[in-house]
């Protein structure tokens, strides 16, 4: 914002908008923005309550206003936030016409939740997993007006919070601990919300109801979520002598490595996937010589093509990383690691980032059904119908490829979870969503919307090594997917696209 951009307070011409603008401003000191939409005027506060990105660069479509930046969504009247990864509603303050004038008046009030009728809704409801898609369905049973049980069961010792940051700006020392929690453990408690960490689910008998934890003790559940996620791929290297090896997928990982680091002048990455590559770069933020380590020809060519991939490549050895690719590690000994190629590299740190595998033996073991996932309906049930699946483990029947398609997407995951709420409230919402994610890279984000786990064309708008482009995947005459660099509109219309093409489906 600028001071020169209008105070809403004293009004706007009517005509100086049109149908879908988005202009910046304040109302007093605080940054506003007004939005024209069928012609009617919304004047909300500027920035997305998930990221703090402005939302004078977004997009408005209908009653809601699309985030930039990792497309959450509001509703333009009531300022909800209607869809992951934001769920913090934004402020803001009725528009009233006065002449040809449209002015900010007094600032509008949340809207009151409805309560769920008792008889209409479950006993209670567990949850297993406390990540993305855990803590979204917890949030979302609360913020539809469920009123009974809820309990988290979790294998860790944090209380959910916020993954990407472990390989951005947390891992560069960017962001503070404080930054990472979705919500603070008091807010747990002021919404009843239990929270069991440090627990392994033993077993789920799917007719009795019951489940089964690590202590022995029985927990019985009307409707359950399985939200387990993943873990990462463990790679076994022959030898000894590297004293600091780490893979990251929770807090306590990624303090582990921000330990080590502290403490090498000299890190290895194996794996030059979004992890791995995104741990390349906030190692490197933080001084140390970093080389990675890949079979690959290009990073990310088989998933974003070549074009880009070599943009990333070169944006990371820009920034002093050195690549070592079409090769692979052998053997470790002396805090050295010892190439197939037969280069030796210094490895004081090594991390390795070679991919994920879904929890699902829980699921299997309970008898349900599975196909490199867990299969769940369009509503994210599974093969028991009061049983729900959502996140890394969740294999759901995809409109846009017309395949069951299973994603590792922190948004996607969030707004599974969100969908399986209200369905475990009897809501029959289905899971129409285009997935969506994004990568940082130093200042450079990569925007993903859509799935072309296999593709055999192309076509590029803009110029990759420019860090502004377009390019979207076909598989023949099917368009399945769509990423961007430096085109956050351009993505959100995808988006937007995509899902259009999935509602005519339906």
């Amino acid at each position: 914002m600028t001071k020169n951009d209008p105070d809403f307070s004293d009004g706007v011409d009517v005509s100086s908008l049109s149908n879908g603008d988005i202009i910046s401003g304040k109302v007093g000191s605080r940054d506003a923005i007004l939005v024209r939409s069928k012609d009617k005027f919304y004047i909300l506060d500027a920035f997305c309550s998930h990221y703090h990105a402005p939302l004078k660069d977004g997009l408005v479509i209908d009653n809601e206003i699309l985030c930039p930046w990792h497309h959450a969504r509001f509703n333009l009247q009531t300022g909800m936030a209607i869809c992951a990864p934001a769920f913090d509603p934004i402020k803001g303050w009725r528009a009233e016409i006065i002449g040809d004038k449209v002015v900010a008046r007094e600032r509008l009030q949340q809207v009151e939740k409805a309560l769920i009728a008792s008889d209409q809704a479950p006993k209670n409801v567990v949850i297993i997993g406390a990540g993305a898609a855990g803590f979204a369905a917890a949030f979302t049973l609360r913020e539809e007006g469920y009123e009974g049980e809820i309990l988290m069961i979790f294998n860790d010792s944090s209380p959910p919070y916020d993954r990407p940051n472990l390989s951005k700006d947390y891992l560069s020392g960017n962001a503070p601990l404080d930054w990472l929690p979705l919500r603070p453990e008091e807010w747990y408690h002021e919404h009843k919300i239990n929270l069991k960490s440090n627990t392994f689910v033993e077993k789920i008998d799917t007719e009795a109801k019951k489940l089964t934890l690590q202590d022995g003790s029985i927990i019985s559940f009307d409707k359950l979520l399985i939200a387990t996620g993943a873990d990462p791929v463990k790679l076994i290297i022959p030898g000894t002598g590297i004293e600091h090896i780490h893979y990251l997928r929770t807090i306590k990982d990624c303090d582990s490595i921000i330990s080590s680091a502290n403490n090498v002048k000299c890190a290895v990455v194996i794996g030059a996937s979004f992890i791995g590559l995104e741990v390349a770069a906030a190692l490197r933020k933080r001084g140390l010589e970093v080389r990675v380590v890949a079979p690959e020809t290009i990073p990310m060519a088989k998933i974003l093509g070549p074009e880009i991939g070599l943009f990333v490549k070169k944006l990371h050895e820009d920034n002093g990383v050195i690549f070592h690719l079409e090769d692979v590690a052998t053997e470790m000994a002396d805090n050295k690691l010892i190439l197939k190629s037969g280069r030796v590299l210094q490895a004081e740190l090594l991390v390795i980032g070679v991919g994920v595998k879904p929890n699902l033996k829980l699921a299997e073991d309970a008898g349900l059904s599975i196909d490199k996932g867990v299969l769940v309906n369009s509503f994210l049930q599974t093969s028991v119908p009061d049983i729900y699946a959502a996140g890394d483990i969740a294999r759901w029947p995809d409109k846009i490829t017309g395949q069951d398609i299973r994603v590792e997407h922190w948004v996607v995951a969030e707004r599974q979870g969100q969908v399986a709420a209200r369905n475990m409230l009897g809501k029959k919402q289905n899971f129409d969503v285009a997935p969506f994610f994004w990568s940082q890279h130093y200042d450079q984000t990569i925007s993903y919307v859509g799935h072309a786990p296999a593709w055999n064309r192309h076509e590029i708008s803009g110029d990759p090594m420019s860090g502004s482009c377009t390019v979207t995947y076909y598989y023949d005459a099917k368009k399945l997917a769509v990423a961007t660099l430096g085109r956050d509109i351009q993505n959100l219309c995808a988006e937007v696209s995509f899902e259009q093409e999935i509602k005519s489906k339906s």
